[in-house]
């Protein structure tokens, strides 16, 4: 029985020690935040959770969950219609690290000191959400994206143990504000995104909203604090730069919005100028000029009453590229004038001095290149209200 017992100690001890090593497994859990790239799609910059076996042998994987699939059925159908849903992935730190490498994007890093439960926690769900039934998600640009996302994982993994500190570092800024730091530098794509988000983004974004841009995050984390298990400690235990590139000097393109709009304010105050004078109203250019608004008026309404996306509803851009200009062109197009036509060039009058006032107003901002367009089409409704129905005039 002796025997027995010590044979039964023996084993019990030996699997003890096997299960030592596993028991002795720790890691490292920090904060990647990577700088904008130079494409419209990499402006904001990325963030990822690096999670690192310490060891020679050890794992050190990056969770990211700022992906998508383009195998997905009806893709950019999805993509224009708000319906994609972007996904977790996981890759190698390495194979993480050498992309950032390649595009030259600086990459921080935050080590974060959480404790032992705290750590588990979030590594068994980052797992969980990981599982293929799980890792897919209806992505919004604003409050469910690569960073917030990140944001939400480490709130449920420490609860009420993560206390956010940044209330203060935020000025009074719009989430419109927010994205012009970002894509100032690409003025096309900065005027195509003022054109399709409505006035719901131009209210005054939280210190904690404003964490969907990875930059605001990174520096929420490095002012954020533990408490409840001990004493009162920093989140980001280190901090390090794991990428550094020079700064490029930024240069606007000779072709940009602002020259090319006042371009064509001054042209079509020019012919309004000579046609007044010669009796003509050069109408092909206005069938020109709301065609391009009346196209524009079609993705506007899209955009806000046939898509899931939350940032494009109430947009009054739709104010001054609004569809029934279409109709305008078709009626300027007819050799015999309609009766309705004056009436529309007064609406569409109307409708650009409301835009001006919305403007002013505050109830949405509009891109400052735009100014010239809005001066263009009250000139020209203006014009041709007065003078359309004089048949002593030429069309043009």
């Amino acid at each position: 029985m002796i025997s027995k017992s010590k044979i039964i100690l023996f084993v019990f001890l030996l699997t003890l020690m096997g299960l030592a090593p596993v028991k002795a497994q720790v890691y490292e859990i920090s904060l990647l935040t990577c700088d904008p790239g130079k494409e419209l799609y990499s402006s904001f910059g990325h963030s990822a959770i690096r999670m690192r076996q310490i060891g020679s042998q050890g794992q050190d994987l990056v969770f990211n969950f700022g992906t998508f699939d383009f195998r997905t059925p009806n893709f950019y159908g999805k993509f224009a219609t708000g319906k994609l849903d972007y996904m977790l992935s996981v890759s190698t730190y390495a194979d993480f690290i050498s992309e950032y490498d390649y595009f030259k994007r600086d990459v921080r890093e935050q080590i974060l000191d959480l404790n032992a439960e705290q750590r588990d926690f979030l590594i068994q769900h980052l797992w969980a959400q990981y599982d293929p039934a799980r890792r897919y998600y209806r992505y919004d640009f604003f409050f469910n994206n690569c960073a917030t996302k990140i944001r939400d994982a480490f709130e449920i993994a420490m609860g009420d143990q993560l206390v956010w500190n940044d209330s203060s570092q935020m000025g009074e800024k719009t989430f419109r504000n927010l994205i012009d730091e970002y894509v100032y530098p690409l003025p096309w794509a900065d005027l195509g995104i003022d054109l399709a988000l409505g006035s719901v983004i131009d209210r005054e974004a939280t210190a904690r909203e404003s964490q969907f841009l990875p930059d605001y995050m990174e520096a929420a984390f490095a002012s954020a604090t533990l408490v409840g298990d001990g004493p009162t400690r920093p989140l980001v235990k280190e901090s390090r730069v794991i990428l550094e590139y020079p700064d490029e000097e930024f240069k606007m393109d000779l072709i940009n919005p602002y020259f090319v709009f006042w371009g064509i304010a001054i042209l079509f105050t020019g012919i309004t100028f000579f046609g007044h004078r010669k009796k003509q109203l050069f109408l092909g250019f206005d069938v020109a000029l709301f065609s391009i608004l009346g196209i524009l008026g079609l993705v506007v309404t899209f955009l806000w009453f046939f898509t899931d996306h939350s940032a494009t509803k109430w947009n009054w851009n739709i104010l001054w590229v609004f569809p029934g200009h279409l109709a305008l062109v078709w009626g300027l197009m007819k050799k015999e004038l309609q009766p309705w036509v004056k009436k529309y060039l007064l609406f569409a009058l109307i409708m650009a001095d409301a835009a001006v006032v919305f403007w002013i107003l505050g109830w949405q901002s509009f891109h400052p290149s735009l100014i010239p367009i809005l001066l263009v089409i009250i000139l020209r409704t203006n014009y041709l209200y007065y003078n359309i129905g004089n048949r002593s005039l030429k069309a043009g």
